[in-house]
């Protein structure tokens, strides 16, 4: 299940992890929709190897949405300790998000 995330858990939770993964979406937007299930799933999932949050960028995670430079939701950044290794942008298929999580983690 993802975690809400709020701007000021960058700083407490994912600079402190070791693999996090963020979905930063919107509430009008339509493939941030169809993707959070997807998310939700694969967060169970991967449970044991990452931690795993929603970030709406007009909401709780305005700021760390704008410092990672968000141009187009939905987009899932991995983080390893607080630091950018790779970012998806777009509404992706199960399958495809799978790939990339597990390219990353």
């Amino acid at each position: 299940m993802l975690i809400d995330f709020k701007d000021e858990d960058f700083e407490g939770k994912i600079k402190g992890e070791d693999i996090s993964v963020i979905q930063f979406s919107a509430a009008w937007c339509g493939p941030c929709k169809t993707l959070k299930p997807i998310m939700d799933k694969l967060a169970r999932e991967y449970k044991d190897k990452a931690g795993f949050y929603y970030a709406d960028i007009e909401d709780g995670g305005i700021n760390t949405g704008s410092a990672a430079g968000i141009r187009g939701v939905p987009t899932v950044i991995i983080y390893k300790k607080g630091i950018e290794v790779d970012r998806k942008v777009g509404g992706v298929p199960e399958s495809h998000m799978k790939e990339f999580l597990d390219k990353n983690i």
